[in-house]
């Protein structure tokens, strides 16, 4: 039995660091017999489902891929096994983003802004927090915006926020790998706050057991809803204020007060932010009935009424006790009916009407009276009806023919009714008939005829409307022409005229002289023609083309990133010129429309973007010439990309980068720029820097020979652009260091074999080649002579007798190193070398059945001769066992090693210049032979023997860890284990039955398993001296094959051994019957053996006894005869 032991390496007693996607491994070497139960577990109790381990009785192993933050940790490994249980533990820290800061609560909240505090994340990925990002998001929105991206401190203030919004909250934290998760806020939070004090409180009403009161609003409600007001009152003497009302409207009654007692009160507004301040009411107040003189509260004391319609006149008024109301009409009480009838409460009186009319106009008094006075208000009432008709003859004092809905030429008779509110009153009587026309006359000549444009073929001409139309509409105009060759007038429109002020006359002869003249035409005919001034001759008019740029357009044209660009330019030209649209240093998108006539040109382009920026140019062009402009364009988005980005420089920690100012800023200026690197083996990127105000940056920090990738992103007021990135990834590395030391192996007449050491740093990127350069004596000239990718190299064609330097340099993917020059001068001729032999180690072991290789360093020059000898003997070579020897080696191999080829083995090397030797120790591992004998038995009792042994011969190349003891009832044949953990080479077996004979075996037991047995000789346990007094235990004088004789008198025991499984069902016979066990047979069974014993009653157990075996598989009978012999 051994304990269980863990035997933790010393890089695992340490934090075992290591980066995020990284596969961790942990290799703990254990043992203890039994094999020890293997449990991993995590400090926290967190799970190991992502988790592959692996145990044998010698290691166990837990392997973890693609690891992240919140795999760091402790991680316990217990053994445990019947001998006892050990721990251990690893503590792991994953290089990774930190996890989301804990803790994340409001602090405080106003109308404007919002505090937030957090605690930092319980893991921060194995580096320090450099800082939190604060994001906001309003609930209405999916994406967040950044507040702060360089937050220093666990708390921060978010202002600026529009009051009554609900708004998200998350703040992410920074480290030197990268931006972690983020923690949220879980439910949005409304920007308000308490609201103010209600306004000013009024009070309505006193009683003896009651108050009403009613207040204003609030000026501001803090941003949110008003959920309802709290009273609060105070009796006079008490310091305790007490709720006596909570309702959601602006008045209350407050009921259960004490006659005579004075109370103050006061009023609280409450929203889901809290309750405001209180408002008090100025005075207090005592609980008591008020004696208050009559009084009306009237508006209006004159009432108006349609005729036929009901009319309810409202009388307000204030008395204590209640007054008594009297309604008097024309100085005479009001009779009251079922159309007119008075209702009073309270604090009104209502005097109803229905279906007003004529009689129920006048004055009507209302009188109030109670015990503290009395007051009369006199109201009037008006009922108002349609009027009389009015009074006649109807007389006509101009007639035309315009007045609305009369036919012209008919005749028409004409009557009067008056309107009031009420309605119409009867017609008046009708007047004369009368018929419905103007005088008209001719129309004056059309006002400012002027020619606006001449062709080859044709005269433009336009001209207003006469200034006088004579009295009718003008229908239409006609237009007429003079060729002066010939000075004949002829009509160039229809002989009714044109509707049209323009028109194109056509068809005129080129290069002729005419002149025109136009007549407008009414009712009453063709009027005055008037005349175009000047004669036109007809011919082509040619016009340089021209344009007119708005002014908007001669200042910047600014539009907003999703807004449409339009640009509308008047054109003139003859003939029509050419219109190009173009645009400096690009071209304008596929999707830009552009319309052209001649009179004007439009550019139009939808959802612009930073790449419309830009100068548009227009260019118009015709046989008389060109004219040019341009229109400057600012789209105001977020900036385009920097360009020009490059790397400046790399070490094995850092990368400097430098860039330009992107072409597009968007139309604002840059403010700073966020650069971000990405590990090649990642798709996100992580924020280095967000506020850089220069075009560089050294970006450090970084894990030396990883791939990078990067990219700059500019920012301006309409948010951060697109971003730069390089194209390939950046491996953070430098040129190497010199290499070590530079030994020279080897120097003949023409060549020399150098090796050296690596460099210490390789800069962060694998060693590509080594370059060798020499320099001859008396040269300042450094040659290259060797390129090689080992070690070590061999410069060949040198002259005999000449002096050499060397040099290496060791070459990365990023250039070459400094050089290391070899620390003296070689020269060129052969070496003589004393022998050396130089094993390194002294003893080498090796598991019996497998391969063995013993490598020996050798040297000199010339090349020396090897002999191996093995314990004083040459050895002696053969398939299995034989050496090879090369320039600087000499080497054994044994196939198959068994404990024979255990030894010393002894090399000599020889060569003109002397001998030298050395030697190894082979050492074979194996089983232990048996321990050498004999056993020896140094005390005897009845019930112990002390046995003693020695060691094996060969132990088997290693330490016997212990010896295990079985002993046998020799009159069985199964072994019992006395013990398997014998440390020495005595053991005193107890617990022996007195009298039995024993035999014993030992076993030797090394780290490679168990000899084979030592057994003694037989051994009786009993004192070597005997008792007297009557025979002991009874002895079979004569024993065969299949009988035995016993004493008479004696106890008769029969016994056999059994084998099966499972374990048979045995039965006992004595000739053909079969025996149970009772006071005279003793039977038991185990399960190795059957024994039963007998009382030897005179002649009974004489004869035959059976014993029968039942099993699943096989049937067995033993026979056994008895015969009694008399006691001597």
């Amino acid at each position: 039995m051994l304990p269980p032991e863990i035997e933790l390496d010393a890089e695992l007693r340490k934090v075992v660091t290591i980066r995020a996607c990284c596969t961790l491994r942990l290799f703990v070497p254990i043992k203890g017999r039994p094999a020890p139960e293997v449990k991993w577990t995590r400090e926290h109790g967190e799970s190991l489902d992502r988790a592959s381990i692996e145990s044998t009785s010698s290691y166990t192993l837990l392997i973890v891929e693609n690891v992240n933050r919140f795999d760091s940790g402790k991680y316990i490994l217990t053994i445990e096994n019947s001998s006892g249980s050990k721990s251990a533990f690893v503590n792991v820290r994953v290089l990774d983003t930190p996890g989301a800061p804990q803790d994340l609560k409001i602090k405080e909240v106003t109308k404007s802004s919002v505090t937030l505090t957090w605690e930092p994340p319980l893991i921060d990925g194995g580096s320090k927090i450099k800082n939190y990002i604060v994001e906001k998001r309003e609930s209405t929105r999916k994406a967040y915006s950044t507040v702060n991206a360089n937050c220093h401190k666990t708390s921060w203030k978010v202002d600026s926020l529009q009051e009554g919004c609900n708004y998200y909250f998350r703040v992410l934290a920074e480290n030197e790998y990268g931006i972690g998760l983020p923690v949220e806020t879980s439910e949005s939070v409304k920007v308000s706050e308490r609201p103010l004090p209600p306004g000013k409180i009024t009070l309505l009403d006193v009683t003896r057991n009651s108050v009403s009161l009613s207040w204003e609003k609030p000026e501001h409600d803090g941003g949110s809803r008003i959920l309802g007001y709290i009273v609060e009152m105070q009796s006079k003497g008490s310091e305790k204020w007490s709720t006596c009302a909570t309702v959601k409207v602006t008045e209350a009654t407050i009921t259960g007060l004490i006659q005579g007692e004075e109370y103050t009160f006061r009023v609280s507004a409450q929203n889901e932010k809290g309750i405001s301040d209180p408002r008090q009411l100025g005075i207090p107040v005592v609980a008591k009935d008020l004696v208050i003189p009559p009084a009306f509260k009237l508006l209006f004391t004159t009432f108006s009424v349609l005729a036929g319609e009901d009319l309810k006149v409202d009388v307000p008024f204030v008395g204590r006790p209640k007054p008594a109301v009297f309604w008097h009409k024309d100085n005479v009480a009001l009779k009251q009916t079922t159309r007119v009838n008075a209702e009073s409460s309270e604090n009104n009186t209502v005097l109803t009407i229905k279906e007003a009319c004529r009689e129920d106009v006048g004055s009507y008094l209302v009188k109030l009276t109670n015990s503290a006075g009395e007051a009369t208000e006199t109201l009037n009432i008006v009922v108002l009806d349609k009027p009389g008709p009015p009074t006649g003859p109807v007389k006509v004092d101009e007639v035309t023919a315009d007045m609305t809905g009369l036919i012209e030429n008919h005749d028409y008779e004409y009557r009067v009714s008056a309107e009031n509110a009420a309605g119409l009153s009867e017609p008046s009587p009708p007047s004369t008939y009368y018929k419905a026309c103007d005088p008209i006359y001719k129309p004056g000549p059309p006002n400012n005829p002027k020619v606006v444009d001449v062709t080859r073929s044709s005269v433009f001409l336009s001209w207003s409307k006469p200034i006088y139309d004579g009295g009718s509409e003008i229908q239409g105009y006609i237009v007429e022409k003079c060729d002066v060759s010939d000075g004949e007038w002829s009509i160039c429109t229809p002989p009714t005229g044109i509707k049209n002020t323009h028109m194109e006359v056509e068809k005129l002869v080129e290069k002729h002289e005419y002149k025109f003249r136009i007549c407008a035409v009414n009712k009453a005919g063709v009027g005055e023609h008037a005349d175009v001034l000047d004669s036109v001759i007809v011919e082509e008019k040619m016009e340089a083309p021209d344009l007119d740029l708005d002014m908007e357009l001669r200042k910047i044209v600014n539009v907003r990133a999703g807004g449409s660009l339009r640009l509308f330019v008047p054109i003139r030209g003859r003939p029509t010129p050419e219109v190009k649209w173009g645009k400096m240093d690009g071209e304008i998108r596929e999707a830009a429309i552009i319309d052209t006539t001649s009179s004007f040109t439009s550019l139009v382009l939808d959802n612009v973007n930073r790449f419309d920026t830009g100068k548009y140019t227009l260019t118009l062009e015709n046989s008389s010439g060109t004219k040019s402009a341009f229109v400057t364009v600012r789209v105001l988005d977020t900036p385009s990309a920097p360009v020009n980005l490059k790397i400046r420089e790399i070490t094995k920690d850092s990368v400097s980068l430098s860039w330009e100012p992107p072409l597009l800023d968007g139309g604002a200026k840059i403010k700073n720029y966020i650069i971000e690197k990405r590990e090649a083996t990642r798709k996100s990127y992580a924020a280095v820097v967000t506020n850089c105000h220069k075009t560089s940056w050294k970006v450090d920090q970084l894990q030396e020979g990883c791939y990078y990738f990067f990219r700059i992103s500019a920012e301006n007021e309409y948010g951060i652009g697109l971003p730069e990135e390089t194209s390939d990834p950046i491996k953070v590395a430098e040129v190497p260091q010199p290499p070590g030391k530079i030994t020279v192996d080897d120097v003949t007449r023409n060549s020399v074999s150098l090796s050296w050491e690596k460099p210490e740093h390789d800069g962060g990127s694998k060693i590509i080649q080594y370059i060798v350069e020499m320099q001859a004596k008396g040269s300042e000239k450094w040659s290259e002579c060797a390129r090689v990718k080992t070690l070590e190299a061999v410069i060949t064609n040198l002259t005999q007798g000449e002096e050499y330097l060397f040099r290496v340099m060791a070459v990365n993917e990023k250039g070459k190193s400094d050089p290391r020059a070899l620390a003296v001068p070689i020269i060129a001729k052969d070496l003589v070398i004393e022998p050396d032999v130089r094993p390194a180690f002294h003893s080498y072991s090796i598991q019996v059945g497998q391969d063995l290789k013993v490598e020996v360093p050798i040297a000199g020059r010339p090349k020396p001769t090897v002999t191996w000898v093995k314990d004083g003997q040459p050895l002696r070579q053969t398939t299995r066992v034989n050496v090879s020897d090369l320039t600087d080696l000499t080497i054994l191999n044994i196939k198959e090693t068994s404990k024979e080829d255990g030894g010393t083995y002894e090399i000599t090397v020889a060569n003109v210049v002397g001998q030298k030797s050395a030697s190894v120790e082979i050492i074979t591992l194996d089983k232990p032979d048996p321990p050498v004998g004999p056993v020896k038995f140094d005390e005897i009792s009845a019930e112990s023997i002390t046995l003693s042994w020695n060691p094996p011969a060969y132990t088997g190349g290693c330490q016997i860890t212990n010896y295990v003891v079985h002993k046998r009832d020799t009159t069985t044949t199964v072994w019992e284990t006395v013990s398997a953990t014998v440390a020495r080479t005595t053991l005193k077996v107890t617990k022996l039955k007195t009298g039995s004979e024993y035999q014993f075996r030992i076993f030797a037991e090394n780290r490679y398993g168990q000899s084979f047995a030592l057994e003694s000789a037989p051994v009786v346990a009993q004192y070597p001296y005997k008792e007297p007094g009557p025979p002991g235990t009874p002895f079979v004088t004569t024993v065969t094959k299949d009988s035995m004789v016993v004493h008479a008198g004696e106890t008769f025991r029969l016994e056999a051994d059994v084998h099966g499984k499972p374990l048979p069902t045995i039965k006992w016979y004595k000739g053909d019957k079969e025996l149970e066990e009772t006071a005279r047979y003793e039977i038991k069974n185990t399960d190795f053996t059957v024994r039963i014993c007998a009382s030897n009653d005179e002649k009974s157990i004489c004869g035959s006894w059976t014993t029968e075996g039942l099993g699943n598989y096989q049937h067995h009978k033993g026979f056994y005869d008895c015969l009694l012999e008399p006691t001597r």
